[in-house]
Parts: structure tokens; C-alpha cells; sequence
């Protein structure tokens, strides 16, 4: 199966060229990806069902457990936000805390929430965009996080009126320092000095997810265009070993389409999630 055949042309879901500066955030100087409390979010609406009932909960919890009020204010508002603001591609927050339960490491729930962040964070999505497209170009150096770099690519951000991205430079040195965090989380930055990065492996899970994000994003040319792979920064030389990794869950297939094999949901996308089988 040829991942791009005919030569098919490579591309994202376009970003919005119509955002307001009201809708442009700096979260992520306050607010990673928190691997261990986004897994207590998810459990927490998973057991109550509803974010009124999580957040008295989590308030209760976290205030208990030496976090200030407005520390914790904080991260709830951030994170129950990329929960909130999940898209239907991905699987519905309350099914997290099973997808976790599958996952080998700590790096492969963060990829999950790594995809969370970006459809909730205009700001990060522009950036890692960014960043896909001078991987797929193969530009020198294309994954370089340094602030210099970085800046660079906010520099070129524009909003909806025409303005440009305008932070204080301390501000926007946060950012950057948060986006760097996020890369180390997802295993494309090896340590804190490391500002040069490669593509990360990607595990099991975190791979079904990609994948399943993939297909419900554009079910007839996601093939082509893997968005969940893209933004995992997973160059197009690796696809075809992705979609055999896939494959040999159990959860995916290939069948044969009018004479071209092509990767298809055994049952729905994330039917697995809930499965009390091995993948």
C-alpha cells in the first residue's frame, strides 16, 4: 500500500485565519500538559459524569492536597477546557481514564493529551503546523525549539484583523519554555538542555489514537494525509510501518478497495477502548 499514491499532495486541516486576539491564549506558560492530573480530570468526570459534580470534587481534593486556590483554578479551567472542547475525532473525554489503562507509559498518555492540546489550543496548533510542514519539507534542522526559533514562527502569527502576535518578550519566553516542556513530554526532546528534536516513537495506543483521529478527521483521504501522525511529527517514510503496526492489533485491517489495499476500523475507531482484550 503506497501511503501517498500518484503522488499525492501532503496536507493539514487548515488553520483558522479567523481568530480574534480574545480568542489567542498563552495558557501553555501556565499549564502543560500535566499527565497526572488530566488522568485525575478524566477519571473524575468518567465516575460523576458531569463537570459540576468534578469540579467540587476536585477543589476539595487538590485544596487538601497543598495546591492554592488559584493555582488549582487554574489548571481545572485549562485543562477541563481541552476535555470541554474536545473534538467528536477524538475519543470522549470520559473513555480516558480506559485508554489510559492501556497505556505502557507515561509518554504514551501524554501523546493522547498532546492531541487534546492542539485541538483546543489555537496557538499551539499554528505552531506545531508549523513545524509539520518544514518536516515534511525537509528542511535543515526542522524540528528546532529553540526561543529564537520559536519566536520566529510567533512572529509570522497574524489574527483575524490583520494584527500581528503581540506578548511581552517574558511572556512569550514562557511559551516557549511550556512548548518545550509539551515536546519532552511526547518524546521528541531527549532532556531540559535539548532544543533540537527528532521524530518520537510512538506506542501502541497512542498510535490507535493518531490513527483513529486520522480517519474520523477525513475518512476518505486520510491515507494520504494522517493528521494524528502529522502532528505526532511523524515523517512520511514511517507511515507505512505505522499502518502495519495497526493492522496487527487486531483493531484495524487492510482490505482490498476496487484493486488497492486500503487500512480500515475492524468495527468503529475506538470500539477497542472499552474491550477487555489485549491490543
Amino acid at each position: 500500500m503506497d501511503p501517498a499514491p500518484d503522488g499525492g499532495k501532503i496536507s493539514l486541516p487548515p488553520v483558522s485565519q479567523r481568530l480574534s486576539s480574545a480568542e489567542v491564549n498563552m495558557d501553555l506558560t501556565m499549564c502543560g500538559l500535566l499527565v497526572e492530573r488530566a488522568e485525575e480530570l478524566a477519571q473524575l468526570y468518567r465516575e460523576h459524569g458531569n463537570w459540576n459534580e468534578v469540579r467540587n470534587v476536585w477543589f476539595e481534593e487538590r485544596l487538601s492536597n497543598r495546591s492554592t486556590r488559584g493555582s488549582s483554578q487554574k489548571i481545572y479551567r485549562v485543562l477541563t477546557s481541552r476535555f470541554k472542547n474536545a473534538p467528536s475525532s477524538l475519543p470522549n473525554p470520559r473513555d480516558l481514564p480506559l485508554v489510559f489503562d492501556k497505556c505502557s507509559t507515561i509518554q504514551d498518555k501524554a501523546q493522547v493529551l498532546y492531541l487534546y492540546l492542539i485541538a483546543d489550543d489555537p496557538l499551539v496548533r499554528y505552531t506545531v503546523h508549523t513545524y509539520v510542514e518544514q518536516l515534511l519539507e525537509n528542511r535543515p534542522n526542522a524540528l528546532d525549539f529553540s526561543n529564537e526559533t520559536l519566536t520566529s514562527i510567533l512572529s509570522q502569527f497574524e489574527y483575524a484583523d490583520g494584527s500581528a502576535f503581540d506578548y511581552a518578550d517574558s511572556t512569550t519566553e514562557r511559551w516557549c519554555e511550556g512548548f518545550r516542556a509539551v515536546m519532552r513530554k511526547i518524546g521528541v526532546l531527549e532532556n531540559q538542555q535539548a532544543v533540537a528534536g527528532e521524530p518520537p516513537s510512538i506506542g501502541k495506543v497512542p498510535l490507535l489514537i493518531s490513527i483513529g483521529y486520522s480517519y474520523e478527521e477525513d475518512e476518505d483521504n486520510w491515507l494520504e494525509s494522517p493528521t494524528g501522525l502529522l502532528y505526532l511529527l511523524q515523517p512520511e517514510d514511517r507511515w507505512q510501518e505505522l499502518y502495519d503496526r495497526t493492522a496487527n492489533t487486531g483493531a484495524w485491517e487492510y482490505l482490498d478497495l476496487h484493486g488497492e489495499l486500503q487500512l480500515q476500523p475492524t468495527d468503529s475507531p475506538y470500539s477497542w477502548v472499552d474491550q477487555e482484550v489485549d491490543i
